[in-house]
Parts: structure tokens; sequence; C-alpha cells
């Protein structure tokens, strides 16, 4: 992990990553976008994509999210205040804990669709999910990572 983290230093923040994430819930669609910079490397025959979360409405406040991609799954790391893993494995149902104030939750999430059109020089990960609590559906959830390297 160590070598992970002198590569995000030498790569010091030398990509584009837009997120477009979508949440259906109870018939209505809520959409988020992010454009940020941050860093993207293939490390053997995995992904990686780094980059910080902001607070909204604390700025000095962020999370560092670490995405892992493998083959057929991804695992979204988020570190700062609180902390959450997120595995998603196409056709497989995760249990992965979130952290809150108000405790640790555990949440269900089942992978529907996983596209992994990533190379050395960036592309696009999309990813559709279901989250559950107490297998009773809470979500249906679609995001589209797309890498660019800055100009």
């Amino acid at each position: 992990m160590k070598e992970i983290e002198k590569d995000k230093e030498n790569n010091k923040e030398n990509y584009l990553i837009s997120i477009v994430g979508e949440q259906m819930l109870d018939g209505e669609t809520d959409k988020i976008e992010v454009l940020t910079a941050g860093n993207f490397m293939k490390k053997k025959d995995h992904y990686y994509i780094g980059y910080k979360e902001y607070d909204e409405d604390n700025p000095e406040t962020f999370f560092n999210n670490l995405i892992k991609v493998e083959d057929d799954t991804v695992t979204i790391n988020r570190k700062g205040p609180m902390r959450s893993q997120l595995m998603l494995q196409r056709g497989r149902r995760h249990q992965c804990i979130y952290q809150t104030v108000a405790g640790d939750l555990s949440i269900g999430v089942f992978t529907k669709t996983l596209e992994n059109r990533l190379t050395e020089k960036g592309g696009v990960l999309e990813v559709s999910y279901t989250l559950d609590f107490n297998t009773d559906l809470v979500s249906e959830n679609r995001f589209v990572i797309k890498i660019e390297e800055k100009q």
C-alpha cells in the first residue's frame, strides 16, 4: 500500500475525474455531478482512482476516496470524519458498512451491471446497483466515472 501512496505523490492530481451519480427512490431520481482533479494509475491488473470529496456545508472537511477496479469488482473506500467501504461485484450481493453520526450501519449492496472501459490513459467505469436495509429495497443507484489526463 505504501507504493500506491508514493505513486499518488508522484502523480499529483494529473487527471480530471467526472462523476455522475443517480439515485432512484420512490419513483423520484436524484442526480449528482462532480468534476474534480485526482489521481489515476494501473498497478498490476488493478486500476486505482483517488480524489478528495469536500463537504458542501463545511468546505474545510473532506473525504479521501480510493476506488480499486478489478475485473468484475469495484471497491470504494471513503476515509475522513466517517468511513465507509462499498464492494460492488457484478451479479453478487455484499454487506457493506457505512459509518454515520448515529453509529455503524450495515447495508446490502447488489451489483446489477459493471462495465469497465479503463485503460492506462483513463476511460469510463459504469456501475448500477441496489441498496437494501434488512433486505428491503432502499434505492436503485447508478454512477459513471470518466477519467482523462489533464491537458
